[in-house]
C-alpha cells in the first residue's frame, strides 16, 4: 500500500515564532500517510528560490520521495499566521510566482507513474481538477479535499469533482450536524463513492450513500498543545490508513465497523497533531517576522 499527495506545497511562515515551516495540505497528508507506516510520494510543482530548496528538503527527510517533481522558474507560495489559544490564525498568504502555480500536467509517464500508488490525494488549493478523470480512470483510489470555502461547494463545482473521488473531505466545523449530514449526502449523490466531516470539537462524520457512521473528537489541552497546524490533514490520513489497512477498495466498500474504526483512527492521528509545530516540524528562521498584506483567501495547512 503506498499514498501519493499530487498537488500544493508551501511555507507556513509563523509571525509569533520568526519561523518558516515546511507544508501544504498535499505534502502534509503524504509526510503523515508514511509517518503512518505507508510508503508516501508527493508529485508537484517547487519553485528554484531558496524556500523551495529548504521545502523539497524538509519533505525528502521524512522519508517521502519527491524525484518526480517539477521544479519551475518562480518563488514558493507563504502563508504568514501567527498562534492565538493553541489555535493557528492565518494573517496572509502570498501565492508565489505565476509558473509555479500553473497545474501541473499528467504527461503518460506521470500518469502511469500516479498510477502506481494504491491513493492519490489532491485538493482544491492544487489546481488538479481536469486530471482527476484520467487519474481515476487509471485505477488509484482518489481523495479530495473541499476544504470549508463556499465556492468550492457550489453545485456545479460538486458536480466536476465528485465522480472522479472515492472519498470526499469536507471541514465543517462552522455548520450544524443537519447541514453536514445534507452536504456529504451531496457528494455520494453527486458520485463520490465516500464523504468525511471533519467538525472540530464536535467529531467527524462518514457517510457512504448508504451507512452514516460518527465518532467524537479527542481533545487536547489548550494550554499543553503546539499548534493545530495540520490537525486536518492528520485526520484524513488516518482514516485514510485505516480503511487501507481493512481492505478498502474500490471493488470493496468500507462496512460500519470499519469506518466507525477509521474514524477513531482519524481522531487519534488528529490528536496527536495538536503536539507538533506547524504540520512536521522542521522549522528554520524565518527572513521576517512581518505580516505582509492581508488576504486569507487561501489557507496552506489545515
Amino acid at each position: 500500500m503506498n499514498v501519493l499527495g499530487f498537488g500544493d506545497n508551501t511555507i507556513d511562515r509563523f509571525v509569533d515564532r520568526g519561523t518558516d515551516y515546511p507544508g501544504g495540505n498535499c505534502v502534509n497528508v503524504a509526510v503523515y500517510a508514511h509517518r503512518l507506516g505507508l510508503d508516501a510520494a508527493y508529485l508537484g510543482v517547487f519553485g528554484d528560490d531558496d524556500l523551495a530548496a529548504f521545502l523539497r528538503t524538509a519533505v525528502a527527510e521524512q522519508g517521502v520521495a519527491v524525484d518526480r517533481c517539477v521544479v519551475r522558474r518562480g518563488t514558493t507560495s507563504v502563508s504568514t499566521l501567527h498562534v492565538q489559544d493553541g489555535d493557528r490564525v492565518f494573517l496572509g498568504y502570498d501565492p508565489g510566482g505565476d509558473t509555479v502555480r500553473e497545474p501541473l500536467v499528467l504527461d503518460p509517464g506521470l500518469l502511469a507513474y500516479a498510477a502506481s500508488f494504491t491513493l492519490v490525494h489532491s485538493s482544491v488549493y492544487s489546481g488538479t481538477e481536469a486530471e482527476l478523470p484520467r487519474l481515476a480512470a487509471a485505477g488509484p483510489l482518489i481523495s479530495f479535499d473541499f476544504s470549508d470555502e463556499d465556492e468550492y461547494r457550489t453545485p456545479e463545482y460538486l458536480e466536476r469533482v465528485c465522480p472522479h473521488v472515492d472519498l470526499a473531505l469536507f471541514s465543517c466545523s462552522h455548520l450544524d450536524e443537519a447541514a453536514t449530514g445534507t452536504l456529504l449526502a451531496e457528494a455520494t449523490e453527486r458520485g463520490a463513492g465516500m464523504a468525511l466531516a471533519t467538525r472540530g470539537l464536535d467529531g467527524a462524520i462518514a457517510h457512504d450513500g448508504r451507512v452514516t457512521a460518527a465518532a467524537p473528537t479527542r481533545a487536547a489541552d489548550p494550554g499543553a498543545m503546539s499548534d493545530t497546524m495540520g490537525c486536518g490533514d492528520a485526520f484524513l490520513a488516518g482514516f485514510i490508513v485505516s480503511l487501507l489497512h481493512d481492505g478498502w477498495s474500490r471493488q470493496v466498500p468500507p462496512v460500519a465497523s470499519a469506518l466507525q474504526r477509521a474514524l477513531h483512527q482519524g481522531a487519534r492521528a488528529a490528536y496527536h497533531q495538536c503536539f507538533v509545530e506547524s504540520a512536521f516540524g522542521c522549522g528554520r528562521p524565518a527572513p521576517t517576522a512581518q505580516a505582509g498584506e492581508r488576504d486569507t483567501s487561501r489557507p496552506a495547512s489545515h
